[in-house]
């Protein structure tokens, strides 16, 4: 402990700790895997946790309705509903830890 009443032993384990939960999180976030779509559901699309895109589905009768570029925005919509559901996936995940480290410390001097 210093003169002013840190503890530093105590920051110190507790950074540990959090650089510990941070790496687990992200070992979480990394095997996770998330499904997106498009409003009408012509066209879905699974991503992992990584962003890595493993499967785009397109609907035969959207094949057949559609002309490219009309698909291809489609697509893109699917895409960005994934991506923004991974965004949201993984703020939760993280969101304890971020919580944690906003909360005021209380082994620090008390004034």
């Amino acid at each position: 402990m210093t003169a002013d009443g840190t503890d530093i032993d105590g920051l110190l384990e507790q950074i540990r700790q959090q650089q510990e939960d941070v790496a687990r999180i992200q070992r979480g976030v990394e095997a996770m895997e998330v499904k997106g779509a498009s409003r009408g559901n012509e066209v879905s699309v699974t991503l992992r946790g990584s962003g890595r895109f493993t499967e785009i589905a397109i609907e035969a009768e959207a094949q057949r309705r559609y002309n490219a570029e009309d698909l291809g925005g489609i697509v893109l919509e699917a895409v960005n509903d994934g991506l923004t559901k991974l965004a949201e996936a993984t703020k939760a995940r993280f969101a304890p830890i971020l919580e944690a480290s906003a909360a005021p410390s209380s082994s620090g001097p008390t004034g």
